[in-house]
């Protein structure tokens, strides 16, 4: 992580971080400061990242976000994004969560990359990635955003660690050798009814192709993709709206079932 962060970093860091204390979403970073970057963004990412570390939590993995069609025009962006994986955002598969741990939760149903080496950019390939790869899983992402009714831009989303909430792994590990992850399909429901349905090949054509678009990104950073961490590879389609008491789960070819359970409170 980055030993200086700037004053600006700091300060949206905060910002966001009251959304967190107060429970409910604040004003967007591109209304306050209407020049942010997309590299002043990730620095305010790193920023509040760096403050959850010292505090003990660990980084257990990555996310990229927005890397369906369908999740660039819902956002109205033209490029993927990336957020961090603590340890206090994973649960169990099949499990219940409390509503109350999240602002306006979304759910998405993708392909999870657990790695059995380090990935270093900037000339990753998608065949790097296989190659790389312990096994996949398949994986419900709960995304969720810190700025008041979803209003962001592609610089807040980055800024709220690509508006990540919570992730559940299922299925059984399979290895990413044996299978032809663009052909994937993937099936997500939202108490019984089918909500939408996706293919690997939805996530910039291949998700490893996703994963290697990451660890080109990060070397920008000087951060590596480490062998043991879980990569979610991105929505295969659009995500849903969750309320209390939905129970989602989603069924991926080859891969299994992936299930959550919001609490009504």
């Amino acid at each position: 992580m980055h030993d200086l962060i700037s004053e600006k970093a700091a300060r949206f860091s905060a910002h966001l971080e009251q959304a967190e204390l107060m429970g409910q979403g604040v004003e967007p970073l591109t209304s306050l400061d209407p020049q942010i970057t997309i590299k002043e963004a990730y620095e305010v990412q790193l920023a509040t990242i760096q403050k959850k570390l010292d505090t003990g939590r660990r980084v257990v993995g990555k996310k990229i976000g927005l890397t369906s069609i369908a999740m660039q025009k819902l956002l109205g962006v033209d490029q993927p994004d990336y957020g961090h994986l603590l340890d206090d955002m994973v649960v169990g598969n099949g499990e219940t969560i409390s509503f109350s741990r999240l602002l306006q939760p979304k759910v998405e149903g993708e392909i999870a990359f657990v790695l059995k080496r380090d990935l270093i950019g900037p000339n990753v390939s998608a065949l790097d990635v296989i190659l790389a790869t312990d096994f996949v899983l398949p994986a419900l992402e709960i995304v969720d955003s810190r700025v008041k009714d979803w209003q962001i831009k592609l610089q807040d989303t980055i800024a709220d660690n690509a508006s990540s909430g919570l992730f559940v792994l299922g299925g059984k590990p399979v290895k990413p050798t044996d299978i032809d992850l663009t052909q994937i399909g993937m099936v997500l429901y939202r108490n019984g009814e089918i909500m939408n349905t996706g293919v690997g090949a939805a996530a910039l054509g291949n998700p490893a192709a996703c994963v290697a678009w990451l660890a080109n990104k990060l070397f920008e950073f000087g951060i590596i993709l480490r062998a043991g961490e879980v990569i979610l590879s991105g929505a295969l389609s659009a995500a849903v709206n969750a309320e209390p008491g939905d129970h989602f789960s989603a069924r991926l070819a080859h891969l299994g079932e992936v299930s959550v359970h919001f609490n009504p409170v």
